[in-house]
């Protein structure tokens, strides 16, 4: 399957090293202004070469939207945006191309379909998430427009450093999006130290949306929770998924983790936010807040043990230019993901209430 989504839906296409990668977003209303400029600055987010603890593939990845908008604003019809690839280095894969890197999709997209494009991994890499990022932000600036909400992704664990503290505004200011300042130094030296030693290191992003419209999902197989959890494992090197608790719950009394409900000012909420912003499949309007496990980087360059397609045993070295730790990229890829089920329920919600 190329398509997610349930009215808002996308089409994405293109390899690692094709020619290009893009998107068809369908189901968009029309009359919404599109700032295209905003889309641009979530690729800027997500393109390798932006930093030390990146790849230093050098890709611009400059959006072209050529389809389904006028003078600026959303037509109704299909969007097609892509973005042209111009710093592959295929020759980097030639000498690997019959051996199956460990960790990688190799071995069960040679099994499936009987062959496979071994340069940069095609369609399983994570150079395929561009056409989730150009898309979901316009779901962004949609969600943004009708309810106010507000996405965050930020990096909360790399390797065993934690941050403690939230603070949206610092999010951006250090190579790492860390929304803790002296995690995220912590954080970059980790992540540098294992990049000098041919290592990679896993993490943890959390992605929080404040404002979050009520009333989004349902209580038995269109639950948000089991669309958010399908959206967040779609992507690339996560190997995990929880909400609110999360898997804290499981040594939680039913009294501490209960939300006790409190009258605010004629406002019904909650006390605390254990249930993360969903209760019975729905969201109940308080921060939603969700978190991804994100495995270490597959791609290193020690010697590990594998075997070839002959099935010989053998050695592999990847040269390839890879990042250290995925977690500060991936985060743009997350709020993407939770921007396109949110407004794909907000889009639901509304043809219920017809």
């Amino acid at each position: 399957m190329n398509t997610f989504g349930h009215i808002f839906r996308i089409t994405t296409f293109g390899e690692s090293h094709g020619k290009s990668v893009g998107v068809i977003v369908d189901g968009c209303p029309a009359g919404y202004a599109i700032d295209v400029q905003k889309i641009q600055h979530d690729l800027n987010r997500r393109r390798p070469g932006q930093s030390a603890v990146t790849t230093p593939r050098d890709e611009k990845d400059t959006i072209e939207i050529f389809s389904g908008t006028f003078e600026g604003l959303t037509t109704g019809h299909p969007i097609m945006m892509m973005v042209m690839n111009q710093d592959q280095q295929s020759k980097d894969y030639t000498d690997i191309k019959k051996k199956f890197r460990p960790s990688h999709a190799d071995f069960c997209f040679q099994n499936k379909y009987g062959l496979r494009d071994y340069r940069g991994g095609g369609r399983s890499s994570a150079r395929e998430t561009i056409a989730r990022v150009a898309a979901g932000s316009i779901a962004k600036q949609i969600l943004e427009t009708e309810t106010g909400a507000q996405i965050f992704g930020h990096t909360v664990q790399v390797g065993d450093v934690q941050a403690k503290n939230f603070d949206p505004t610092v999010i951006e200011t250090n190579i790492v999006r860390a929304a803790d300042s002296e995690a995220a130094k912590k954080m970059e030296t980790l992540i540098l130290k294992l990049k000098d030693e041919g290592e990679s290191i896993g993490g943890i992003a959390e992605v929080r949306v404040l404002n979050t419209p009520p009333n989004l999902g349902a209580p038995v197989f269109g639950k948000i929770k089991a669309d958010l959890a399908s959206a967040i494992m779609s992507l690339p090197g996560v190997k995990g998924f929880e909400y609110g608790s999360g898997f804290a719950t499981a040594t939680m009394k039913g009294s501490e983790h209960n939300d006790e409900f409190i009258n605010d000012h004629g406002n019904i909420k909650t006390k605390t936010n254990h249930h993360g912003g969903i209760l019975g499949g729905i969201t109940t309007g308080e921060d939603l807040i969700l978190r991804a496990v994100i495995k270490p980087t597959s791609s290193i360059s020690k010697t590990q043990n594998t075997v070839d397609m002959d099935g010989n045993q053998t050695t592999i070295e990847t040269h390839g230019r890879h990042d250290p730790c995925l977690v500060p990229r991936f985060i743009p890829m997350a709020e993407a993901m939770v921007a396109l089920v949110l407004l794909d329920h907000w889009l639901l919600n509304k043809t219920v209430k017809k």
